[in-house]
């Protein structure tokens, strides 16, 4: 292929669609959405993100400042745990809407995720909102549809298609010149885009805290090149073996609606039939029905906890709990927590394992539907996708836990046994303590790790970007 004449074309493609008069008026109003899309999507997340450092700073306050107080007291005061928002997250809000932000943390419990945006919010919200992964995803195809549907359908068709091979111009080149110039078009658009929101994310406050921020971005933006370009080829292509300009349109549009509406519906739901997730009741029932199997940490006659203390008594040789040298009910609490704990653990690993099925037959189609993988992609990378979420929960959860062992350990070590109950003043011990104990801290997956979980929607626009480059040399064409 000769590289000046797919330049020529490009060029030439570019300066043919900058003289139509609406086409200068669909880049200044795509740029226009995707300007306000950002601004009101950073102004909207800055918020949130101030909203969780005020409530963390008071949560953490209140804490700190209980009185001296049983330790097991505190274990059932609890905490509450807030999800940060990751920088990105202006850029393509995903999941973030619709999945909790607060949870409240305390002992032998596990407690939901609560308070999402949508569930607080009126019911237009559950219609979606326009984020500039939308506009990007969904719009601007159908913009380089229209731009791209007549390249060469309309050349055909107008007889001048032949004169253009005629003058040694390859098919090759014809498809490939003009899919850059379409791309170039669509880069008038995407790049003022990613230029604002680098500048919004180089001024966000947690970006100096998260440095895996810019390689998210960098990985963000490369995606969505990579699918402009892919869908610019098929544009181009489609018309270089449609028969017409309306019969390559109705092809695209038909493509359209088969990614974006039909085949990622229809994958969701095969997945959910496929590996059907228990209810959140169903869920809880489980659960419940283990722990009640295993004893009741807070029963003194259950047969478990009975057993454990017999051969507690066994083993340091004593008649009574009120001689071992340790607080005996923080250790049988530190045990039904740990029992609690993993039992727990156990149920929401299948159930996670579930929902990673359901995601994997929808990252699949990934592979047929280049809109699912960059929609994959820039969820993963903005932050928004499952898989940071219930990063989260794993976060709080551990959090839980150590925090009600602490407590446990704290009984244990300063409580004797000749205690009768919480309120005795030789239960009590110093609020240092609470101080002493670290406050919950949300850490971003890394970009590593973002990377990894989107691995196969990364192979698949590069499969998509193969496969439309081994068609367009492969493909035989008619001038006719």
């Amino acid at each position: 292929m000769r590289i000046q004449t797919i330049r020529l074309l490009s060029g030439l493609v570019w300066k043919n669609k900058l003289k139509s008069s609406s086409t200068p008026w669909l880049i200044g109003i795509f740029n226009v959405m995707l300007f306000v899309a950002l601004f009101s999507g950073y102004r909207h997340m800055s918020e949130q993100q101030q909203l969780v450092s005020e409530n963390s700073r008071e949560v953490r306050q209140q804490w700190i400042d209980n009185p001296d107080k049983h330790p097991h007291r505190m274990a059932h005061y609890g905490y509450v745990a807030f999800r940060q928002k990751f920088p990105l997250s202006f850029f393509d809000f995903g999941m973030d809407r619709y999945v909790g932000n607060v949870v409240f943390l305390e002992a032998h419990r596990q407690n939901t995720v609560n308070f999402s945006e949508a569930s607080l919010s009126n019911g237009l919200l559950r219609l979606g909102e326009v984020s500039a992964g939308m506009i990007l995803q969904l719009l601007l195809p159908l913009l380089i549809f229209f731009w791209g549907f007549d390249l060469i359908a309309r050349e055909r068709e107008e007889g001048m298609l032949r004169l253009l091979l005629t003058q040694g111009v390859s098919w090759p080149e014809l498809i490939i010149g003009k899919s850059l110039g379409l791309f170039y078009l669509s880069l008038s658009i995407f790049l003022p885009a990613a230029v604002i929101g680098l500048i919004l994310l180089s001024l966000n406050s947690l970006t100096g805290v998260a440095p895996q921020v810019f390689m998210s971005f960098l990985a963000l933006t490369g995606s969505y090149l990579l699918y402009l370009l892919v869908l610019s080829l098929l544009a181009v292509f489609i018309s270089a073996r449609s028969t017409s300009s309306r019969a390559a349109l109705i092809q695209l549009i038909g493509c359209w609606l088969f990614f974006t509406l039909m085949l990622p519906k229809v994958s969701q739901l095969v997945g959910q039939q496929l590996f059907p997730a228990p209810s959140k009741i169903e869920f809880d029932t489980a659960v419940e029905e283990e722990l009640i199997r295993q004893g009741d940490s807070h029963n003194p006659d259950d047969p478990h906890y009975q057993a454990l203390k017999d051969s507690l008594l066994a083993a340091y040789g004593v008649d009574a709990t009120q001689q071992l040298p340790f607080n005996y009910s923080g250790y049988v609490m530190r045990e039904g927590e740990r029992l609690s704990a993993e039992t727990y653990r156990q149920h929401q690993e299948r159930l996670v394992d579930i929902y990673h099925k359901q995601q994997n037959v929808v990252r699949l189609t990934a592979l047929f539907n280049p809109y699912m993988a960059v929609k994959n992609m820039s969820m993963a990378f903005a932050g928004t996708d499952y898989t940071s979420f219930h990063d989260f929960e794993d976060q709080a959860e551990y959090y839980r836990y150590e925090l009600a062992q602490t407590m446990n350990e704290l009984q244990i070590e300063h409580i004797g046994n000749q205690v009768q109950s919480s309120a005795d003043k030789n239960a009590i011990i110093s609020r240092k303590h609470w101080e002493a104990f670290p406050d919950f801290q949300h850490r971003f997956l890394s970009f590593g790790q973002m990377l990894q979980k989107e691995l196969v929607s990364l192979m698949a626009l590069l499969l998509w970007l193969c496969g439309l480059l081994t068609l367009i040399f492969s493909v035989k064409y008619s001038v006719n």
